[in-house]
């Protein structure tokens, strides 16, 4: 049985052009990445392509199961074909019917990238300079889209999807994807040479610290490590540039938290994946049109501790929300966590110091490393190294202050011993027996023995 609307051309359908041929570009100088992915149509294919779309009707496409959909599309490409007497071969055949049901159901030309595992970032500088990362390295992908309308289409399915908009008058946008993958894109006339998109995936697998040792994130002792201090509720701060696994962190730390208690979860864009029941989830909101209606990370904080949080987790502070992030630490929610931007656990005390101040707080310095001291216990500083595996250099206690200056004790640091044949970092996480200064709160949850036993591994 045939479908209406996939028959001759309504006349109350909209037609599209036909897509210009791509440009070509002069020979790369970075490594092709062999992508499973097919590159756009041009000529008469492409005017096959525009031919079939036109005979679409999207309503029915939107009552169609994907399996169904994707049948009735090669039929159609079939008909049309053979009706215009384009010369098209099995393999043309089945690529062009799924690029248009991507086009229709997906996300077009980055289907396939989503798709591959392996692939951890994929960037989109225009329509021909498509990158990825694979195992922390950067390749050119060999992906391609039809022009920059296409990858505009493309962006403003993903931000409408979350409810947000992106165009010239509104021209940066955050988003997610379904799977949490994030999302960020630039539209002209900020980006010069077409949408730009940047999507940091969101792992399928659930990432714990037995993956983290096998990786090689972090040693066995140090896993244990952290994980009593996610069961005895210290605060931490994870530190650490972009793409260095700050979030991945978070969420292996997240997975010692008790089922029982409530967390509030605050994030510009949501993408952490808590295992426990009780979570609540914010995310922020941009401004209107008329510049009206934003929620900022520091009003949800605020409101956060109205919600009788047992844990408060900030995705990432970069404000003025670090002054309420340290009030919600010192008030009773132990167990908090959020991440900064900083190259060492010492420029992360900086940093939350400076962004104290950008609240126009009034607070003398000295007042506000008193507050950090008070509220923060542990700093954990993740780095992606220069063979691009992504590694935890130092986990440090925030021990006090002497003077004006906050004393801190490196539990464990990374040293770099040199470099293999194959380009691997090589070194050794060398650990500190001084006994930390939550030892207390390690004592209250009867996890001091724990805590001493996998130092005395660590320790040579």
């Amino acid at each position: 049985m045939t479908i209406p609307s996939f028959g001759r051309r309504r006349t109350d359908e909209v037609v599209v052009p036909a897509p210009q041929p791509a440009p070509q570009l002069p020979p790369r100088a970075v490594e092709e990445a062999p992508v499973r992915t097919a590159t756009p149509f041009t000529g008469p294919i492409a005017d096959l392509r525009n031919l079939c779309l036109m005979r679409i009707d999207p309503a029915s496409v939107a009552a169609l199961p994907p399996d169904r959909l994707a049948a009735e599309v090669d039929r159609l490409v079939a008909e049309v074909a053979t009706e215009k007497r384009v010369q098209l071969n099995g393999r043309e055949q089945r690529q062009l019917a799924t690029e248009l049901v991507r086009d229709m159901l997906g996300l077009g030309p980055l289907d396939p990238l989503l798709e591959d595992d392996s692939i951890a970032d994929i960037l989109v500088n225009g329509p021909d300079r498509v990158f990825i990362e694979r195992g922390g390295r950067m390749v050119m992908s060999q992906t391609r889209f039809r022009d920059a309308a296409h990858v505009a289409n493309i962006c403003q399915r993903i931000a409408s999807s979350v409810g947000r908009r992106i165009d010239e008058s509104s021209p940066m946008c955050d988003a997610r994807l379904a799977d949490g993958s994030r999302v960020n894109i630039v539209f002209p006339p900020l980006a010069l040479d077409g949408p730009y998109l940047s999507i940091r995936k969101f792992s399928k697998k659930k990432i714990d610290f037995a993956r983290l040792v096998e990786t090689g994130s972090c040693s066995a002792q140090m896993g244990r490590v952290l994980e009593i201090a996610g069961r005895a509720r210290l605060n931490i701060i994870i530190s650490g540039g972009t793409g260095s696994g700050k979030t991945t962190l978070m969420n292996a730390i997240s997975r010692m938290i008790d089922p029982a208690e409530r967390i509030v979860t605050i994030e510009d864009a949501a993408e952490l994946q808590l295992q426990q029941p009780h979570v609540v989830r914010m995310e922020t909101r941009p401004p209107s049109l008329e510049g009206r209606g934003e929620v900022t990370q520091r009003d949800l904080v605020r409101n956060a501790l109205r919600m009788r949080p047992d844990r408060v987790i900030v995705g990432e502070v970069r404000a003025g929300e670090a002054f309420d992030m340290l009030q919600a630490m010192n008030t009773g929610h132990d167990g908090s966590m959020s991440t900064v931007h900083a190259n060492t656990t010492r420029d992360a005390i900086s940093r939350i110091e400076n962004m104290v101040q950008m609240g126009n707080m009034g607070l003398p310095a000295r007042a506000i490393r008193s507050q950090i001291v008070g509220a923060v216990d542990l700093i954990i500083q993740v780095e992606r190294q220069r063979d691009g595996k992504r590694r935890i250099t130092q986990v440090t206690d925030v021990c006090g202050m002497e003077g004006d200056v906050v004393t801190l004790n490196d539990v464990f640091r990374f040293e770099v011993d040199g470099e293999g044949q194959d380009g691997q970092v090589l070194g050794s996480w060398r650990a500190s027996r001084s006994r930390p200064s939550f030892f207390q709160r390690l004592t209250y949850f009867q996890l001091e023995r724990a805590w001493t036993n996998a130092i005395e591994e660590a320790v040579p």
